[in-house]
């Protein structure tokens, strides 16, 4: 019987693979949507600098409040 690890795993590796298809997709319908001179496709790339940049701003905004909070502590307890 598999458990709840190797599960988790196995979904994993299934739907990272269906994900890996559709970048392909979005490139072409955004390629051929810029050919014809729509421009749907215009602003993919700010999009995509907005989603990559969020998690290194919030690891960011935690260090920086767990950081205050310890200072915070510290200071009170001299």
């Amino acid at each position: 019987m598999l458990n709840k690890k190797s599960l988790v795993f196995i979904l994993g590796i299934f739907l990272s693979l269906k994900s890996y298809s559709q970048c392909a997709m979005c490139k072409a319908v955004v390629e051929s949507s810029l050919e014809s001179g729509a421009d749907t496709g215009s602003g993919l790339n700010d999009g995509i600098l907005y989603l990559m940049s969020m998690p290194y701003i919030c690891i960011f905004l935690f260090g920086l409040f767990y950081y205050l909070q310890k200072r915070k502590k510290h200071v009170k307890t001299l």
